[in-house]
């Protein structure tokens, strides 16, 4: 299929100074930040994406992206973080044994400290979304990483919880992929691959299933995510060409994270450690819930009302975080939405976004910066 935007373009933030920046986390990973700055700011922005997306989702040009729309109401200063989930990198194309707590342990405190390197001790606000949500509030609650000034969560954090056609996906899928069929990742391209490959026939029975659109790429993603047709987010909150570039969007995807996400699903859906006998992890919680008392990091938890990936997954996390300090977080679900539309849909810049930067203005320095959100 001939490409209407490029891959990896930066065509969609305008006016800002563009910086890439790379880190090796402990465990050995080659990682990398990508800076948008406009001018010098006291509170500093890092958004972080979720499986398998990257900063692309953040800074799509077809329409007015939640990159752009922090720099033009006053927060100037914006990075976004490409981890071990995201399709930049090739870590997810091979059957690889990373779960959340590495992420949660190696990644997110990397990025941080890389972060410092550069803005000294300026507030940082964190975006953050799906698995990049569930992993970051890991981190924020094992006290990986520290001050932090706000932070807002989107779909799941610490209370993951999934249709149960979704349940029964994560318990069969890893397996019957990894062994029987002999393939280490699922991929919403796989219909593009020239000849025949294992791919594309599972690309093809898939689609046999999946008539509410005549996109592969859409039919792969409400496989590897969610219970829904599509599952990841409502068609009519998507520009075409956004719908029709999923396969760019959304890279290879390895399963092992999916057990992980079952493990918590069947621990009362709370996040726990995947291994916890396991010393390399001795610096984490068993339970993440454990220093719930302790974070005084407010967060802002949000969905979408018609989530068919992690359903209430945030309103219970916000429900039990309520009841160990109540009053210290915050909760919004916005209606006609679902788990990724969120951030991709054509309107979230008046349906979305003026509700994230309300919250991020609450917890701002002093300062002067823009009250009436542009546009």
């Amino acid at each position: 299929m001939e490409r209407e935007i490029a891959l990896y373009t930066l065509e969609g933030v305008q006016n800002a100074e563009i910086s890439t920046h790379q880190f090796s986390t402990e465990d050995k990973l080659g990682l990398s930040l990508q800076r948008f700055q406009r001018a010098e700011c006291d509170d500093v922005v890092l958004i972080i994406h979720g499986l398998t997306t990257s900063t692309d989702m953040f800074i799509m040009p077809e329409h007015y992206n939640l990159v752009q729309y922090l720099l033009d109401n006053g927060l100037t200063d914006v990075w976004t973080l490409d981890y071990r989930m995201s399709n930049r990198h090739s870590y997810n194309l091979q059957m690889h044994r990373y779960n959340m707590d590495d992420i949660a342990l190696f990644d997110h405190p990397a990025a941080i400290a890389k972060m410092r390197e550069h803005i000294g001790n300026r507030r940082i606000h964190v975006i953050c979304h799906c698995l990049g949500s569930a992993s970051f509030t890991m981190s924020l609650f094992a006290k990986t990483v520290t001050d932090i000034t706000s932070v807002i969560a989107n779909s799941v954090a610490l209370t993951p919880r999934i249709p149960k056609w979704s349940q029964v996906k994560l318990t069969f899928a890893p397996f019957l992929v990894e062994y029987v069929l002999g393939i280490p990742y699922l991929n919403p391209r796989w219909s593009e691959d020239p000849g025949i490959t294992k791919g594309k026939i599972f690309s093809k029975a898939v689609s046999a299933f999946h008539h509410e659109c005549d996109e592969p790429s859409c039919h792969m993603l409400s496989v590897m995510w969610g219970t829904g047709w599509p599952a990841l987010y409502s068609h009519e909150n998507l520009h075409e060409v956004t719908h029709r570039r999923g396969a760019d969007l959304y890279g290879g995807n390895g399963l092992h994270y999916y057990r992980h996400v079952l493990k918590m699903v069947k621990a009362n859906n709370t996040a726990v450690k995947f291994e916890p006998k396991n010393p390399k992890y001795d610096r984490l919680p068993n339970n993440y819930f454990e220093y719930g008392q302790e974070i005084e990091t407010p967060i802002l938890f949000m969905t979408g009302d018609n989530n068919q990936v992690f359903t209430d997954s945030n309103i219970v996390c916000h429900q039990r975080l309520e009841k160990i300090v109540p009053g210290r977080h915050e909760l919004h679900v916005f209606p006609g939405y679902g788990h990724q539309d969120v951030f991709m849909g054509k309107n979230v810049h008046v349906d979305i976004f003026p509700r994230l930067l309300q919250f991020l203005n609450k917890y701002r320095s002093p300062s002067v910066f823009l009250t009436t959100p542009v546009n």
